[in-house]
């Protein structure tokens, strides 16, 4: 079955798709003219702004609920898989891949933010509904429906749960069936509750599990000032096939940094399109910027964390592609969260561990709670007749994948998910590559009106966007309040 299971991951991560991504993503940034330098301030500035409503969430709970899923598993063990698999340069293409990622989770952010409807009385939206609506392929929108309710339902619940339990295990020497079955429990209690509970909780734990993991990093780097300018030549040199001691492995690092990079930011995945949607805003290019904001929250600083404290402290082994290592430092470790829990075990011998572990447990599993969000808008796509049996079979599917995640082989589980993150993006990035347009004159209009001294507010028909029907609604009801408002004023 692994057999099986390498085979179908060699063929959806082929060359093709790290091109794909790639090239996206330098498209999206020359059209947007760059935007996510460009707007960097304002994209910090929309953060805070906005309400929730009783159809929407605020702009700040999609961040969170977005970064829930993007900051993850893939921010500690992922790294180490990076650098692991291809060296140190391996983390300059992840760097590359979240620059030019940006642009493309502005694309499919906005897309996800014009065309969301309002079912079980919510915004919903993401690719499905996108390519329906905007691209008028129902096939391709079913298609990527199912793709994404097994990929979040089977195959990636499975990826943070196996690292939750084993960076539990390795700390507190805790079984790993102990640990997934009490965090099968947790999640239980939290997804039962739909998304307003999800995007409640995601606003209170992801400030502080990313603040207090950055804090470590930044106290780890600072203890390592004098070593940063090597560090950085070490990975700029090694990204281009120049460090004589990572020499011919180049392919390996820009296939592993993007691919690691794609799985920790979710860029261009279609992942986050489904927070975004749920955002209560004036104008579908706020949560555009706020979502590409978050992809350098994850990569820019909480991945580039990670990497700094592991390459500073030497706890990482490299993989020789041809058998064996090139580096070996940690013998009996191939890759996994245990980097990271020896990296800061250099400097706190007595609380590394611990933790790494505990991080990572709140990385996952908030990552496990914005998979079932994911996977649960999809299935209200799909479920058009609104069965309630339907719900229920997600969720057990999902908390049986977790729990059984958390005791099968870490290998296997990275694979699964792998499986599951390449296919969604062989289909999101296709559909936002035919489907741009619209995104663009949201962001040109958005722009028009800021230099008007205007809050921003979005009319779809203006701009000739069709089958953005809330947003037709909305700016209805706002001609129908403003003649009735001049009518009591006559």
């Amino acid at each position: 079955m692994e057999n099986i299971i390498s085979s179908v991951n060699d063929i959806v991560w082929s060359n093709a798709l790290i091109i794909l991504c790639l090239g996206a993503g330098i498209y999206f940034s020359f059209v947007t003219k760059f935007l996510q330098v460009r707007y960097l301030r304002e994209m910090v500035n929309l953060l805070f702004k906005g309400e929730s409503s009783q159809k929407g969430i605020s702009s700040f709970q999609a961040f969170t609920v977005a970064i829930a899923g993007r900051v993850g598993t893939g921010n500690i063990a992922g790294v180490a898989t990076a650098i692991a698999m291809g060296g140190p340069g391996a983390i300059f293409w992840m760097w590359a891949i979240a620059f030019l990622g940006s642009a493309s989770a502005f694309i499919e952010a906005t897309l996800g933010q014009i065309y969301k409807q309002v079912k079980d009385g919510q915004y919903r939206g993401g690719p499905a509904y996108y390519i329906e609506k905007g691209l008028g392929m129902k096939w391709y929108a079913v298609l990527f429906a199912v793709a994404t309710i097994i990929s979040m339902a089977l195959f990636l619940p499975g990826v943070q749960s196996n690292s939750i339990a084993s960076g539990i295990s390795n700390a507190f020497e805790v079984p790993v069936e102990y640990t997934g079955g009490l965090v099968t429990l947790l999640l239980a209690l939290i997804i039962i509750g739909g998304v307003k509970r999800i995007g409640k909780v995601a606003e209170v734990v992801v400030p502080f599990m990313a603040g207090a993991y950055i804090l470590m990093s930044v106290v780890i780097i600072f203890m390592n000032i004098s070593e940063v300018p090597a560090i950085l030549n070490l990975i700029f040199s090694s990204a281009f096939d120049i460090e004589p001691a990572f020499a011919g492995i180049f392919g390996m690092a820009i296939s592993w940094g993007v691919k690691r990079g794609i799985y920790s930011n979710e860029a261009g995945q279609g992942t986050a399109p489904h927070a975004a949607a749920a955002a209560e805003v004036s104008h579908p290019a706020k949560q555009g910027l706020v979502q590409a904001f978050s992809v350098y929250v994850d990569t820019l600083f909480v991945c580039t964390a990670t990497a700094f404290m592991i390459l500073f402290t030497g706890q990482y082994n490299v993989v020789n592609p041809e058998g064996g290592f090139i580096v070996e430092n940690i013998p009996g470790v191939t890759f996994g969260p245990e980097f990271t829990q020896a990296a800061v075990n250099t400097h706190f011998p007595t609380l590394g561990s611990g933790f790494v572990a505990v991080s990572l447990f709140f990385f996952a599993f908030t990552t496990i709670m914005a998979y079932y969000y994911i996977a649960e808008t999809n299935l209200s796509y799909l479920n058009t007749k609104g069965n309630k049996w339907a719900i229920w079979v997600l969720r057990f599917l999902l908390l049986g994948a977790t729990f059984y995640g958390s005791v099968k082989t870490a290998e296997s589980a990275w694979m699964l998910g792998d499986i599951g993150v390449g296919v969604m993006a062989w289909l999101n990035v296709v559909a936002i590559i035919l489907l741009h347009k619209p995104a663009l004159r949201a962001l040109k209009d958005y722009q028009a009106q800021k230099d008007a001294g205007l809050d921003p507010v979005f009319d779809a028909k203006k701009l000739g966007i069709e089958n953005a029907d809330v947003w037709d609604k909305k700016m209805q009801d706002r001609k129908d309040a403003q003649e009735d408002k001049e009518l009591q004023t006559a």
